[in-house]
């Protein structure tokens, strides 16, 4: 790490990159922050969490969602607090029950096992992540065997396996990559696919081996990875190589979250620290850092962005780095649309269960 000798000791919270010399820890006064722009919450998370917390005011409670509404441990603790019920089988939500689909998709079976029993479904999928189901879908009626680049296990993996199971390959790791190659029946229909939150350069090392080897590899004409995902990335980028220390906010479930704090290690620094929020920040982790770098994944709210650069408490205030603008809008899920304002898109996510938060309490 540039500008310390201190040797930083892991702890469950942390990523890091290559240690440094030996020494002692000492709290030492953070100079400035540079905060990445665009962070925190995307276009999918936003609807999908506007969309559960109308539910939550529209419903008697209890609401029950399926899965986790997104990968991050303090959004989940606010619903559930809210009376929410997360569940990971379908068969424990009531019949008749207010139930919702989290955002990163479903497999098919499980949308049709939703929505039996009179219950009222809402399906909170990101369009992004539609796309990617729709595409495999094709693919496989068409005889291709698909490619997914994916993390096993992760709810959008799971889903999108489940569309096309027979045509579908994961590749999670290099080794991946060489047997589900080897399963290709017809080396003239190949297609790649990817979730949509992974690390651009986890993407390109496989779709470049794919391409040498097929020529005719079928692709979408935009990749799979989500813009927001990839903003993410430009923005912690431009911000890594000069840190001493990036601290990424996000749950350690969140697969872009992960993702960024990859590219902060690929991009030069050091030392790369994932939290949940402040609590979880160790000052005399940062190992003396001056110049810290922050960015948050798509599921963290900017209420806890704000909240971990006030226990910086930077002595040279904070520089917005900004990489590009976001002005994405994806509308409610259809079964909501007659039932909320119509001026859905001028409020925010935050505002919306910030609002539900006080109206609870």
């Amino acid at each position: 790490m540039q500008g310390t000798s201190a040797k930083c000791t892991p702890a469950p919270s942390l990523i890091l990159g290559p240690e440094t010399p030996g020494g002692s820890l000492a709290t030492v006064p953070v100079r400035k922050v540079l905060l990445a722009e665009p962070r925190g919450f995307c276009a999918g998370v936003e609807m999908a969490i506007k969309a559960l917390a109308w539910m939550v005011r529209l419903f008697p409670a209890p609401v029950y969602c399926y899965h986790e509404i997104v990968h991050n441990r303090l959004i989940v603790e606010r619903f559930t607090e809210l009376g929410v019920i997360f569940v990971d089988d379908i068969d424990d939500v009531p019949e008749g029950a207010p139930l919702m689909l989290s955002a990163h998709g479903s497999a098919p079976e499980i949308v049709a096992a939703a929505q039996a029993h009179d219950r009222f479904v809402v399906n909170a999928v990101c369009p992004l992540v539609t796309k990617v189901h729709h595409e495999a879908r094709v693919r496989a009626e068409k005889g291709y065997t698909i490619l997914y680049v994916g993390h096993a296990g992760h709810d959008e993996a799971v889903g999108t396996l489940a569309v096309a199971p027979e045509a579908i390959k994961l590749v999670d790791h290099d080794d991946d990559l060489e047997r589900a190659l080897g399963e290709v029946a017809d080396p003239e229909k190949v297609a790649l696919l990817a979730q949509t939150t992974l690390a651009l350069h986890d993407w390109e090392g496989v779709a470049t081996d794919a391409r040498e080897r097929y020529p005719n590899l079928w692709t979408a004409t935009r990749n799979d990875l989500c813009f927001a995902t990839t903003n993410r990335q430009s923005a912690l980028s431009a911000i890594a190589a000069r840190a001493q220390a990036v601290v990424v906010i996000g749950s350690a479930n969140s697969s872009n979250t992960i993702a960024l704090a990859k590219v902060a290690t690929t991009a030069g620094c050091l030392l790369v620290v994932r939290v949940d929020g402040p609590d979880e920040l160790d000052l005399d982790a940062l190992g003396g850092a001056e110049l810290v770098g922050v960015t948050a994944g798509a599921s963290a709210p900017e209420d806890v962005v704000q909240a971990v650069i006030a226990k910086l408490a930077p002595l040279d205030g904070v520089e917005l780095v900004h990489v590009t603008d976001e002005d994405e809008y994806f509308p409610p899920p259809r079964e909501l649309r007659e039932l909320i304002p119509p001026d859905d898109r001028s409020i925010s996510a935050a505002e919306v269960l910030a609002d539900l938060v006080r109206s609870s309490q």
